[in-house]
């Protein structure tokens, strides 16, 4: 069984950058693929963005591309999001998911996920 656990999430200014990490320990092998996704109050979840296990497949929602950025650091098992130019509307629970492929994360997909992090965005 894999655990996520997510960390980083804080209050912010709009305009301004936030980190999040994802840690992921025990049996990670199939579920190498990694992902974000974030629920707002009273909205559903969304998809933010998904890497698979080399970082050659790498995926955003249309909401956060050029403003986002992931990426994972295998040795340590660690996965980040880099949040820039945030947005009030970004403000959510963001949580740290993996599945087997970025896809199936694309899709809404996951086989495991962590508690979360709050997001606050102030305008």
């Amino acid at each position: 069984q894999v655990q996520l656990v997510e960390s980083g999430g804080g209050l912010v200014q709009a305009g301004g950058s936030l980190r999040l990490s994802c840690a992921a320990s025990g049996r990670t092998f199939s579920t190498s693929a990694k992902g974000w996704f974030r629920q707002a109050p009273g909205k559903e979840r969304e998809f933010v963005s998904a890497i698979d296990s080399s970082g050659g497949r790498i995926y955003y929602a249309d909401s956060v591309k050029g403003r986002f950025t992931i990426s994972r650091d295998n040795v340590k098992n660690l996965m980040y999001l880099q949040m820039n130019s945030l947005k009030p509307e970004d403000t959510a629970v963001y949580y740290c998911a993996a599945d087997r492929s970025p896809e199936r994360l694309l899709g809404g997909y996951f086989e495991v996920r962590g508690q979360g992090t709050l997001v606050t965005v102030s305008s």
